[in-house]
């Protein structure tokens, strides 16, 4: 169950927007225009012993002439969990770009992304509600763009990225393929086929390859 909110927004009418949503919730809250700030208040709460559960923050952070170590949400967010690492992250951010939101889920583990546009109050609030349950909030024009991206994989492809999320070793797989009696056994064929994958997914390796394919269901 989500308690205390923290939101890192620098757009007023985003902030607003957010907070009247924590409102309608009943989900007491705080806000921090900065990173710099956000990642002080969490300090403090927890030594206090009184932790936030959520943080809710944008990506973007414009500069103002205020000197800031943390510039972007995405830093806030490796620094917030580096004391707190149980700590929830729901982003709310106007970026679209699949390849992005993935990588927010596979190598920062967020556990929502919520996009900055129409009916936006009622995802947060979707968003919310399933992080309280522990579960991670996918958007579904995410969802959409990669099962269009997931045509594109062949059934070889999503053979071998299942094997390899299974615990496979890639240097294992191409003893296992010609054990199924498959075509393209290979170790260059394996390598080839993989890189193929990362490419269509935009993702530099192989375990965020596997981290992206089980997110977006997939595999």
């Amino acid at each position: 169950m989500i308690g205390k909110v923290l939101i890192a927004e620098d757009h007023e009418s985003a902030n607003i927007s957010v907070r009247k949503t924590m409102d309608d919730l009943g989900l007491p809250h705080i806000h921090a225009y900065y990173c710099d700030d956000a990642l002080n208040m969490i300090r403090l709460a927890l030594k206090e012993n009184e932790p936030y559960h959520l943080l809710i923050t944008d990506l973007s952070f414009e500069e103002d002439g205020s000197p800031q170590h943390l510039k972007s949400g995405e830093e806030l967010i490796l620094a917030a969990r580096a004391i707190q690492p149980e700590l929830k992250v729901l982003v709310f951010s106007g970026e679209q770009r699949p390849a992005v939101i993935g990588r927010l889920f596979s190598e920062l583990q967020i556990d929502g992304y919520v996009r900055k546009a129409r009916h936006d109050a009622e995802h947060l609030r979707s968003a919310i509600a399933m992080i309280g349950q522990h579960r991670r909030y996918l958007p579904e024009g995410y969802r959409q763009s990669i099962r269009q991206v997931a045509d594109a994989l062949t059934d070889y492809e999503r053979a071998i990225i299942r094997q390899l999320a299974g615990g496979m070793l890639q240097k294992q797989l191409p003893d296992w393929l010609a054990a199924q009696g498959m075509q393209n056994a290979s170790l260059r064929s394996v390598e080839k086929a993989l890189n193929r994958a990362r490419t269509l997914l935009e993702v530099s390796n192989n375990q965020q390859l596997v981290a992206y394919c089980k997110d977006a269901g997939l595999i």
